[in-house]
């Protein structure tokens, strides 16, 4: 009876050897054929896509979020005769091709390529290193990152510090506990979280903004809440996107709201203007009111109140100020806030060199305004959406 059994147990591990060296022959050539035809799918899709793409091969689909980051092992393919090489890659790893079309020598390079969540920026950037990548690529906004630059810097000190004047409500205001809140404050905080990183406030003040942007070393990354983007400062400054957009306004007491209805109204001797020093408020006041009486007081976020009480009658403000104060204090009104005397938005302020964080920042604006974030973030606050 053992030798039977022996008997058995032999014919079936023979019999069992001799299929698994026959099946593996057959799967070796199957999965041949099936590297071939994936690459054949992935180059026909690639003539079509010559500005670059990244493709999931295991559903022929394009990922829409994410953080690619190409593989050393397949650095420098191109063209159809090495693509097998590449999709042979992406099965035994993350499934992942990207491609794109170099102008230069008329060649299609082709890389297995990882895919990072997008709140992973900082393990994006390492895995680039090890690799030896220059950059990365976020999916969702169609941005580039470096891997070295102000980005890379930010990510590695694990904390955006963020230029704000605190007095500038609902946009930046800082609360006698230290507390930050308004609209810019939260978009620095999106900001920050595609960064992957915490986010630290440093007080500056209008009459300062421009030189504490451009202090060496940097007391911060970028700047913002209620900074208008003007060609000035673009001259010296880089400046994001609008996320707002902004005009010049007043704020007045209630009860005398029919009195101004025109800029020639207020420009008048026995009208007291308020303006807060340094900024565009006081500038536009100097320019435009050659005959009222132009009081400049240092504190912005004061004059609404002093406005109120008397001791001033008029404030030049912006359309994104005045409805916030209007409907917190019943006192003031802010009748030509459907009829602006200027057109602007409000952008985020950066040093000219940080070409990297300014598209990173450009790219979270462009997502907002996609996804409803920015407009949520108007109805929150009150604010006119103005963006189609």
């Amino acid at each position: 009876m053992r030798k039977i059994l022996s008997w058995v147990l032999l014919v079936t591990l023979c019999g069992c050897t001799t299929l698994t060296a026959c099946t593996r022959n057959d799967d070796n050539q199957a999965g041949q054929t099936n590297v071939s035809a994936i690459s054949d799918n992935v180059w026909a899709f690639s003539q079509t896509h010559p500005d670059g793409f990244t493709l999931d091969i295991r559903t022929m689909t394009e990922p829409t979020e994410g953080i690619a980051v190409s593989y050393a092992a397949t650095q420098n393919s191109h063209s159809r005769d090495q693509l097998d090489k590449v999709v042979r890659h992406a099965l035994q790893h993350d499934g992942y091709v990207g491609g794109w079309l170099n102008s230069e020598d008329g060649l299609y390079y082709f890389d297995s390529t990882r895919l990072f969540p997008e709140n992973d920026l900082k393990g994006a950037l390492q895995f680039g290193k090890d690799n030896g990548q220059n950059s990365v690529f976020i999916l969702s906004t169609y941005t580039d990152v470096p891997l070295k630059g102000k980005v890379a810097e930010v990510v590695e000190h694990g904390t955006l510090l963020v230029g704000t004047t605190g007095d500038y409500r609902p946009l930046s205001y800082r609360e006698s506990d230290g507390t930050y809140w308004g609209f810019g404050i939260e978009v620095a905080g999106k900001i920050a979280e595609r960064l992957g990183v915490g986010i630290q406030f440093v007080p500056t003040s209008w009459p300062t903004l421009t030189t504490d942007v451009l202090k060496e070393p940097q007391v911060f990354d970028l700047a913002i809440g209620g900074i208008t983007i003007t060609d000035a400062r673009r001259e010296t400054m880089l400046m994001s996107d609008g996320y707002l957009a902004n005009g010049k306004t007043i704020l007045c007491r209630a009860v005398e709201a029919d009195r101004y209805k025109s800029l020639a109204d207020i420009d008048k001797p026995e009208v007291r203007v308020m303006v807060n020093p340094g900024g565009l408020n006081e500038k536009f006041a100097n320019e435009n009111l050659s005959h009222a009486t132009i009081i400049v007081h240092p504190k912005n976020e004061e004059i609404p109140s002093l406005i109120a009480g008397g001791e001033a009658d008029v404030m030049i403000t912006e359309i994104t100020e005045a409805p916030w104060y209007v409907q917190n204090d019943a006192r003031l009104a802010a009748p030509l806030l459907a009829e602006p005397f200027t057109h602007g938005e409000i952008g985020v302020l950066m040093q000219k060199g940080q070409d990297d964080l300014l598209a990173l920042v450009n790219g979270v604006i462009a997502q907002m305004k996609t996804d409803g974030t920015l407009r949520r973030l108007h109805e929150k606050y009150g604010l006119i959406y103005a963006f189609k």
